[in-house]
């Protein structure tokens, strides 16, 4: 049998020990501030660095040769790049801006000095220019990430409303996610779910489209895979194109489909296929889709051999409302509806003292009293020599303090000694370990609504059921019978004599008591 190359992994679901060219990585420059790149070796857009292809940030400007094959979470130092080398003389930069109507200032016969080099030539200039090395800059810097989905759901381009990483956490969770499991999403957005739902389900790639159950060998209807809605065509262009890059084409497929008026369908795939156990609806009106989850349906595609997990993604109460109502009259059991509100916590060192004068994170105020008082000692010092004299500060300081008062030393001096004692200080040391919960919960109120669609049971099932239990199934019905469950209560009453017959019992039980001790006592 042949087997056809599997696609090549995913950055998102298999990254290499260090970063590659034309590979996607995230470019950490402080907790909420994280830039996708795709690293180039070379700079294809001709932006007119010569360092090549650069990635310019509020932290300086980061060359792309300084960022391919290092490791994963390496710290890499901003270079000193000639911003203004793009323009000048001997660029032939494609988006070059030029005044309109140049040409026809120059005459009919006039072109531009683009157009006048040849295509050898300009081609023979692009070869023979030589990349420049990069020169490291005195500071700055970023850390190379490898993407994730919860680097990516932070630093995504927001076409729409995204789910942020505490929601899709749990809704992945409640609706069991897990390899090999079909999930439908509708209302893609910005693909922030749909990354995460990527990664939750991913179990490998079919080595080759003839895969069969024989010799234990899965189907291709086995792997995970994640059927995707979007209705509008122009986010599901964006966002097809951001899955195409990213490597998810064999896990993801994306259908630009209204599914409230015409279903889950797939493109290009018969609806039986899906089989999905796991649906998630980040809809305005997620009740108008439910009519197409039903395994009434012809062609359902809901899986017919489990239970389906549903979960929707709404911020105002009144959709929740109609939602639910909708869910009972189609079968849903198991009705919840759960409101996230996530909250961070912030773990640093606080460091406090005069010995931090003048770096920056920390509380430059006295630690204790002594602290204070001999900062307050130096200013008084200061203050007396200055008003005694009647010399500016400056002199005060240079013609040095009384015989009875205290060595003084000027600020500017007493900050460039703490600098130098920071170099041997081991700062992640120091300090008190403090705990803090961010001020703001930075995420959007949403209501989700999670329900159940149980395993339907058909006639097939129970006579599999009896011939795989036959002794269960006849003793059963022996004491069943024809009578309800009140029924087989009250005869079982009836068979023990009821009430009636157990307080005769206690009855007799006590008057023979009784003639015991009257007999006792006449002994």
């Amino acid at each position: 049998m042949a087997v056809s190359p599997h696609p090549s992994p995913s950055p998102f679901l298999q990254h290499s020990e260090t970063t590659k060219p034309d590979q996607l990585a995230v470019l950490h420059l402080k907790r909420d501030l994280l830039i996708p790149t795709l690293l180039r070796s070379h700079d294809d857009e001709n932006e007119g660095y010569d360092e090549g292809k650069v990635t310019t940030t509020r932290f300086g400007s980061f060359p792309h040769s300084t960022l391919i094959d290092v490791p994963w979470g390496s710290q890499v130092r901003a270079s000193a790049v000639d911003t203004g080398s793009r323009g000048r003389k001997g660029w032939e930069g494609s988006s070059k801006k030029r005044k309109r109507g140049n040409n026809a200032s120059k005459g009919e016969g006039a072109t531009d000095r683009t157009a006048a080099v040849p295509p050898v030539l300009e081609q023979k200039r692009k070869e023979e220019k030589e990349q420049k090395a990069a020169v490291e800059a005195k500071s700055g810097f970023v850390h190379v990430l490898p993407p994730t989905t919860e680097t990516w759901t932070t630093s995504l381009p927001h076409r729409t409303q995204v789910v942020y990483t505490p929601d899709y956490s749990y809704i992945l969770h409640r609706i069991r996610a897990r390899p090999g499991t079909r999930i439908i999403e509708a209302g893609a957005g910005s693909g922030s779910f749909t990354h995460a739902a990527a990664r939750a389900v991913f179990d490998g790639y079919p080595k080759s489209s003839e895969e069969s159950l024989e010799g234990g060998k899965r189907g291709s209807e086995s792997w995970g895979k994640v059927y995707s809605f979007e209705f509008h065509a122009q986010r599901a262009e964006k966002l097809k194109q951001e899955i195409h890059e990213h490597g998810l084409d064999g896990v993801v497929q994306l259908t630009s489909r209204d599914v409230c008026a015409e279903g889950f369908v797939p493109a290009n795939d018969p609806l039986s296929s899906v089989k999905a156990s796991a649906i998630f609806l980040d809809l305005p009106a997620p009740w108008l889709a439910l009519k197409h989850l039903t395994r009434e349906m012809p062609h359902s595609s809901l899986d017919q051999s489990a239970a389906v997990h549903l979960c929707t993604f709404s911020p105002c109460i009144e959709q929740i409302q109609r939602t639910i109502t909708i869910m009972r009259q189609y079968g849903w059991l198991e009705i919840e509806m759960v409101e996230i509100a996530a909250k961070r916590i912030e773990v640093r060192r606080e460091r406090v003292g005069l010995q931090e004068e003048g770096l920056r994170g920390v509380n430059d105020s006295p630690a204790t009293v002594d602290e204070a008082l001999t900062r307050l000692r130096e200013v008084e010092g200061v203050s007396k020599v200055y008003h005694e004299d009647g010399n500016s500060l400056e002199n005060a300081m240079a013609d040095g303090p009384a015989s009875n008062a205290t060595p003084q030393t000027s600020k500017q001096q007493r900050l460039q000694t703490i600098r130098e004692a920071q170099e041997g200080r081991k700062l992640y040391k120091e300090g008190r370990l403090v705990t803090r919960a961010e001020p703001e919960l930075k995420t959007h109120t949403s209501y989700l609504v999670f329900a159940v669609l149980p395993r339907q049971w058909t006639e097939e099932d129970e006579r599999k059921a009896q011939e795989q239990w036959p002794d269960k199934v006849v003793s059963q019905e022996q004491s069943k019978g024809s009578l309800s469950k009140r029924g087989r209560k009250k005869a079982a009453k009836e068979a023990s004599g009821g009430n009636k017959s157990i307080e005769m019992d206690e009855d007799k039980k006590e008057v023979a008591k009784s003639e015991e001790d009257g007999m006792d006592g006449v002994t």
